[in-house]
């Protein structure tokens, strides 16, 4: 006769789809947060693939096309990366000749980017691939619900930020 332990018997239960149960409108917002980031971040890592490049490397082209003559440290900054990471980024987007440095015209050590011709062809070809990942993050949403998403995402950038 076997001796039976006196833990209770734990049955598996399949989590459901995205969308549904705990990971739909009943989960948790910073959970329901992760897991679209993971779901956009694998399809933009997938679409981005095709030209060679990543995500954050899409990050940092986009971030000095709008604002150019960003250091390394403060592309890491609005790029939402390390310090560490910005750098490997610069070095691999400068070899393949997309950005260029210059010296800082009064702080000589601090270097400044900048965008090359074939970083803005790049960035062009990258943008049409993100522009249709966007159109599939927003498809079924009118414009009235993508304003409200877009103005609650950054509220909560907004007000998460470390002081």
């Amino acid at each position: 006769m076997r001796k039976r332990s006196g833990a209770p018997s734990l049955l598996s239960v399949s989590p459901p789809p995205p969308g549904e149960g705990k990971r739909g409108e009943a989960g948790y917002l910073a959970y329901l947060l992760r897991q679209a980031q993971g779901a956009a971040r694998l399809a933009f890592e997938r679409t981005l693939s095709e030209l060679g490049v990543t995500p954050p490397q899409f990050i940092v082209l986009t971030m000095l096309k709008a604002y150019p003559g960003q250091s390394g440290a403060d592309l890491a900054r609005v790029a939402l990366l390390t310090p560490q990471t910005t750098g490997v980024i610069i070095r691999n987007l400068e070899r393949d000749g997309a950005i260029l440095k210059t010296p800082h015209p009064v702080h000589g050590r601090v270097l400044q980017w900048s965008l090359t011709p074939h970083g803005e062809q790049l960035l062009q070809k990258c943008r049409r691939h993100a522009l249709a990942l966007e159109q599939r993050l927003a498809d079924g949403m009118t414009a009235k619900e993508l304003a409200t998403i877009r103005r609650w995402l950054a509220k909560i950038a907004a007000n998460l930020q470390e002081t």
